[in-house]
């Protein structure tokens, strides 16, 4: 009998739970919708062609995103060529060959502890490293570094999670026929995890991309008016690395420094910056969700 007791206790105790986790995941909801509601509506009405063609100013309805957007696409650019093929690589090798090795175990930690870090220690060991060691100013191959750096740990935790979700029959199946392990993972367990890699790849980005502390720590400005070279000359052979080394901003920088300044004007720039970074992180998502739909399907044909 007191068995029975105290197993309706506990199912009572569960039911209240679930309740009062049900109402503080609908109120957190309501109070997240509501906020970004806001934000739209004071900054839709700034959503126009010349929002994004304008640098900014000191008068909020000529001021623009333009520098900011550019060096934004720059920076994540150049962090998603360094940070993409070194995480895929890493997972690789973690996963495939170094399971037993002290070098993947070393690199194992480091990565698991590189992932709880927070974003503004990253901007300290860049500011360190690149900055004054390495002596590459307060440019964008600084902020693509950084932002690398940022990226890279949840690339290799994605790519090695995609790759371990691999059924072992495949790669059995293939080395029954003769292949090496090398075309295994290039014929087969690439291809089929790839879906989730970029779907990790992409969330990455998008974190990436609202990230502030780390940029400022490394020297990004909060107000620029003019964009750097262009990456393409007329001239042989017709490619230029000067932009590298040009100063930058970007989206979210840009945001702080109109929200520091007097005036429902530039609240509303701040807005309409706000809700591009959001429309955008939607987006992406989509991207991912899309992407790891055709891909898997592909895979499974």
């Amino acid at each position: 009998m007191q068995g029975r007791d105290n197993l309706l206790h506990r199912r009572r105790l569960e039911k209240v739970f679930v309740a009062v986790a049900l109402v503080l995941i609908v109120s957190a909801l309501l109070v997240l919708l509501s906020l970004t509601a806001e934000m739209f509506i004071d900054g839709l009405p700034r959503l126009n062609w010349k929002f994004f063609t304008s640098f900014p100013s000191r008068h909020a309805s000529d001021a623009g995103l333009l520098s900011a957007w550019v060096g934004t696409v720059l920076v994540i650019s150049l962090a998603a060529i360094f940070s993409i093929p070194l995480g895929i690589a890493a997972g690789v090798y973690l996963e495939e060959y170094g399971r037993d090795s002290w070098l993947a175990a070393i690199i194992e930690i480091n990565v698991t502890n590189l992932a709880a870090v927070p974003p503004i220690i990253y901007g300290l060991v860049a500011l360190g490293i690149f900055v004054q060691s390495w002596n590459l100013g307060e440019t964008v191959l600084t902020g693509g570094l950084t932002i690398a750096l940022l990226m890279l740990p949840t690339v290799v935790v994605v790519s090695r999670e995609a790759i371990r979700a691999i059924p072992a029959s495949l790669k059995e199946a293939a080395y029954a026929v003769g292949a090496s392990k090398w075309q295994v993972i290039w014929d087969h367990v690439l291809p089929y995890s790839l879906g989730s890699i970029l779907t990790g790849v992409i969330v990455a980005v998008s974190r990436a991309i609202g990230e502030t502390a780390p940029l400022i720590t490394v020297g990004a400005l909060t107000y620029i008016a003019f964009l750097p070279e262009s990456p393409f000359t007329s001239k042989f052979p017709y490619v230029s690395f000067a932009w590298l080394q040009a100063p930058f901003t970007v989206v979210p920088i840009q945001m702080f420094n109109w929200i520091s300044r007097a005036g429902t004007d530039f609240q509303a720039n701040a807005a309409a910056a706000g809700a591009v970074l959001v429309i955008l992180t939607l987006l992406m998502n989509g991207v991912a969700i899309y992407l790891r739909y055709r891909l898997r399907k592909a895979v499974q044909w």
